[in-house]
């Protein structure tokens, strides 16, 4: 079942819709701290936000997509453009602003690796906004503000984006933590701007 909170846009959805769905997320988020993600039902989420399990999946179509939402909102409140002098120092802080994000909710982050890897419509639709928010985010970074004429770095943004969703992927599968990413994605940051 496809959700009407995807289909749908939150400001197309009646005042009634639109608590209801604010509801389920903070009951999802509350519910994901107190059991963690293997114990979650979308029908538990239910029961703590004081709906019908039926309502919960006219806007949650899974579990995943309820992870893949809240982490999308968990994201959508970063903190403001980095600041720095260089490409590289933008950048980087780029990488501690999402990572401290990330790290922030533990328990949500890793919930979101394994959803967000699945094939639910839903999912794959965040998984699209989430991937151009990091996107967009480093292209911001390695901009420069004062200059718009300076030269682009989309060689290393793509390489940048990539080794960041890998590095979620790695610390996803137990290979690193979340406290580590930052650490070493700032060493990459490095190796990739040497020399620019």
């Amino acid at each position: 079942m496809s959700s009407q909170v995807f289909e749908t846009p939150r400001q197309g959805l009646n005042p009634r819709q639109a608590e209801t769905v604010e509801r389920l997320l903070v009951a999802g988020l509350d519910e994901l701290r107190a059991v963690g993600h293997e114990a979650l039902t979308v029908r538990t989420v239910a029961q703590r936000a004081g709906v019908s399990p039926a309502t919960a999946y006219t806007y949650l179509a899974s579990k995943n997509h309820l992870f893949a939402e809240l982490f999308w909102r968990h994201l959508a409140t970063a903190s403001a453009p980095p600041a720095g002098a260089t490409p590289a120092e933008r950048l980087k802080q780029a990488v501690r602003d999402l990572t401290d994000r990330i790290v922030a909710e533990p328990k949500l982050a890793a919930a979101v690796t394994p959803a967000l890897l699945g094939s639910d419509p839903d999912v794959a639709r965040l998984r699209l906004q989430i991937g151009t928010a990091f996107l967009h985010r480093f292209a911001a970074a390695l901009a420069d503000p004062a200059d718009p004429e300076a030269p682009r770095h989309d060689d290393v943004l793509d390489v940048f984006v990539l080794a960041f969703s890998g590095a979620l992927l790695q610390a996803g599968m137990g290979l690193m933590t979340y406290e580590e990413i930052a650490e070493r994605l700032t060493a990459a940051v490095d190796v990739l701007m040497r020399g620019r």
